[in-house]
């Protein structure tokens, strides 16, 4: 059987950094790793090709060669996802999507042959067994009660992938979280109980990537990777010794709870095996929003303390943040303000409140009625749901902070903040050609044809003041500038302008669904 895997594009969003991948000399900025894992998963006799639209087009060849298609990803990839069915079915390729959004989202999916929701170990001959019925009908694959043990996961095939096309790569050591935040999906897909991979996996993955010739950053993309701190514990020492008998070939980052900072041990152990930055779901400076949110573990340290050990450990801090909760009155971009600017967070992900599907906090908004019918899927539009702040306060107030968050001012000055405060870091190898044909962009772009080159400059000299090693940091940071500056002017306040006119219109709001029980 030949089965063609296909990775759905990913739309400009802030963390695809696309503006700033012509710098770097990239395509993309992550693979596919959920597909290169279901590559992986295939019986013998499958012959697989993984085509990532985000790198290359799918060609009329693929779909010809393809006895099945696979394909999946996120609600933000759904029309991308959804052109892929169509193509294959032009082909008439029976296709099968999976993935985050078909396990959350099922319905948006009928014109698939089959949906296949939840986790793919274990599961694999079921879902071929369905794809090649050749009846046409649509199925659905839901989720087993039980998830699979991470120890059953395999080696992702990277070797379908050109790695050379990523500013990174991926690599995944759990599945689950501890905590039960209102808002998030990922207890919902992944369950309370962090799974993890056994030491001789991550080992046996990293020497996959090695043998492939791939040096550079390597993120692992557990969305709370000390959700077992016991167990990360014994992972670290095995990491640390394999990165210094291979010459420390890989920069590793990830993302994890806040209360990391609670623990000086796990922190220099994370610093010793080579990680370099994670990212903290800090979310808000509200005490009384974090409470209703029931993100309980942000309670338990002040904020700006756990950010400052975090970084003097040695570890960048990138920080996710939300408004719009119902507790949130105008005040709260005041205070997000504030607490940002104090912050050495140059990567500061703020957005409005949604509800994604499946959650506790859909679960609420629909019981009350408040959740709303129609979304164009557009995170700098109008919420999901009806907000507790007049509407017009929350998207004119959330794009006044966009505004001064991503003004080169503000952003420069992040990224001099962290510089004035970062830790220790590791010794730096030699640049790669990559790495230097980089550089060389960077000071082209941004720093002679660029408007924010003085602080540009500014930055690379306080740099080198710190080190050749802070030095690369701060070419980075100018590389993830570009995106997120430009970005933010040209595509989040248009359309947030747009959204707040259709408001200010006096434009009806999408009908919301009747409340449970009505």
């Amino acid at each position: 059987m030949n089965v063609l895997i296909v990775y759905p594009l990913f739309p400009v969003t802030y963390w695809g950094f696309q503006y700033g991948l012509r710098l770097a000399g990239k395509r993309a900025s992550l693979p596919p790793l959920g597909l290169a894992t279901v590559a992986a998963l295939l019986p013998e006799g499958c012959r697989a090709r993984l085509v990532d639209l985000n790198v290359r087009a799918l060609r009329d060849g693929d779909l010809r060669w393809a006895d099945v298609v696979l394909t999946g990803g996120l609600l933000i990839q759904v029309e991308s996802l959804l052109e892929v069915v169509a193509r294959a079915h032009a082909f008439r390729v029976p296709v099968a999507v999976g993935g985050p959004a078909p396990t959350t989202s099922p319905e948006l999916f009928g014109d698939a042959n089959v949906v296949f929701r939840g986790e793919a170990e274990g599961r694999i001959a079921e879902l071929l067994r369905a794809l090649g019925r050749g009846s046409g009908e649509h199925v659905v694959l839901d989720a087993p009660a039980r998830f699979p043990e991470m120890t059953t996961v395999p080696v992702p095939r990277y070797d379908l992938l050109d790695l050379s096309q990523y500013v990174s790569v991926s690599l995944q050591y759990s599945r689950g979280c501890p905590f039960q935040c209102e808002f998030c999906d990922v207890i919902e897909i992944f369950g309370r109980r962090p799974r993890v991979k056994k030491p001789s996996q991550i080992i046996a993955e990293l020497e996959a990537l090695h043998r492939l010739g791939y040096r550079g950053t390597v993120f692992f993309v557990d969305d709370n990777f000390i959700g077992n701190k016991l167990a990360v514990k014994r992972l670290l020492p095995v990491v640390r010794d394999w990165q210094r008998k291979h010459g420390r070939p890989f920069q590793f980052y990830t993302e994890a709870s806040v209360d990391l900072a609670s623990d000086p041990a796990l922190l220099r152990e994370l610093v010793e095996a080579g990680f370099s930055s994670v990212f903290l779901g800090i979310e808000t400076p509200s005490v009384k929003a974090l409470e209703q949110a029931g993100k309980t573990q942000n309670l338990r340290l002040d904020l700006s303390e756990a950010v400052d050990r975090i970084t003097r450990a040695g570890l960048e801090v990138m920080g996710g943040f939300i408004v719009g909760f119902d507790s949130d009155d105008p005040g709260i971009f005041a205070q997000q303000r504030e607490f940002l600017a104090r912050q050495p967070i140059p990567l500061a992900m703020v957005g409005i409140l949604t509800a994604l599907p499946g959650t506790a906090l859909w679960r609420r908004l629909a019981a009350e009625g408040r959740l709303r019918e129609r979304s164009n899927g557009d995170p700098f539009s109008r919420p999901n749901f009806a907000p507790m702040m007049d509407e017009r306060e929350l998207l004119r107030g959330y794009a006044g902070l966009m505004e001064w968050l991503y003004s080169p001012e503000a952003y420069y000055g992040r990224c001099a903040a962290r510089l004035e405060r970062a830790g220790p870091l590791p010794a730096a190898g030699s640049l790669s050609l990559d790495g230097v044909a980089a550089l060389l962009r960077t000071v082209w772009h941004v720093g002679i044809l660029g408007s924010s080159r003085r602080l540009f400059w500014g930055l690379m000299a306080q740099a080198v003041r710190r080190g050749r090693g802070r030095l690369r940091e701060a070419v980075v940071h100018a590389v993830q500038g570009e995106h997120l500056i430009r970005y933010t002017r040209e595509q989040v306040l248009p359309r947030m302008a747009l959204a707040l006119a259709a408001v200010s219109a006096g434009e009806p709001l999408p009908v919301a669904l009747p409340a449970v029980g009505a």
